[in-house]
């Protein structure tokens, strides 16, 4: 007779893991538009702000150099459109997952087959979908409501979209391993929104670059916040308007060079400090 054998266990393949990621991506963007209130104030921020900054600033006319026909929504447009990206991957992805944390959600998905990986792909998958989303209303307000111009050349709509892409990737990267320090959401709110916000000033986000000094602009361009927002004016303003930059050009190589480089780190971070238990 022989003697029993244990029943194999489940096999696990590469489609299979990947179909696991994929799936995950879904439950999270299900998850998110059930958060009525995240999901508003993260597509509706940045169109506020730039409605209000377009019809508040209407009165300067034309700024920049003379002849270059720039206006102040002109210029916020490539603004928002980087505060979108910081927002939805930074402090969105912290907020969540830090929240996530401090309720025991990571605690009970530790017990279940989902793997780090798949759940990280879940997150970066709902900040590329809903940032997409953010971006295009963004953008379909600028021309349909405020008239702002928008490139006509290809190769522009391509540098947009590879900016977006790499700096949306940075962000969210930068949002997971930030939540990975923090104890739990309401921590995670004081701690991250401050910090973005006076970042996102000194970095030209909301205020134009060539207004800051010198100084400030060299500090902070060893972080990826204002590489960001070149890049969006690179795409979305004329080549000219360049000399409007702390370095006197768009300078697309060094904006793709410092966000790649910050895309290896944010990802060496998130795996650091990610943990499905936090250590006590």
């Amino acid at each position: 007779m022989s003697s029993p054998t244990a029943e194999p266990g489940p096999v696990f393949s590469p489609g299979h893991d990947l179909g696991v990621a994929i799936a995950r991506i879904g439950w999270e963007v299900r998850s998110y538009v059930r958060q009525t209130s995240v999901m508003i104030f993260t597509f509706l921020f940045p169109i506020a702000l730039l409605l209000l900054f377009s019809v508040a600033f209407s009165g300067m006319g034309e700024i920049g150099p003379p002849g270059s026909g720039l206006t102040m929504a002109d210029l916020y447009l490539p603004g928002m459109l980087a505060a979108g990206v910081i927002l939805s991957g930074v402090q969105n992805l912290a907020i969540d997952i830090a929240t996530e944390k401090g309720e025991g959600g990571l605690r009970r998905l530790a017990a279940t087959p989902l793997r780090p990986w798949q759940y990280i792909v879940g997150k970066l998958g709902q900040a590329l979908l809903t940032g997409t989303v953010q971006a295009a209303l963004l953008i379909a307000v600028a021309a349909l409501v405020l008239r702002i111009p928008l490139p006509e050349e290809p190769g522009r709509w391509l540098t947009a979209g590879w900016v977006y892409l790499l700096s949306l990737t940075v962000c969210a990267l930068l949002g997971i391993a930030f939540a990975g320090v923090l104890k739990d959401g309401r921590v995670a709110s004081a701690a991250v929104i401050p910090v973005l916000l006076g970042l996102q000033f000194v970095s030209g986000i909301y205020l134009p670059g060539y207004l800051l000094p010198g100084w400030l602009s060299t500090a902070v361009g060893v972080l990826p916040f204002r590489w960001i927002g070149q890049g969006f004016r690179a795409a979305f303003l004329p080549e000219g308007l360049g000399v409007m930059e702390p370095g006197g050009a768009f300078d697309l190589g060094t904006v793709a060079l410092v966000l790649g480089i910050w895309a290896v780190l944010g990802a060496v971070l998130a795996r650091l400090t990610f943990r499905w238990i936090r250590r006590t």
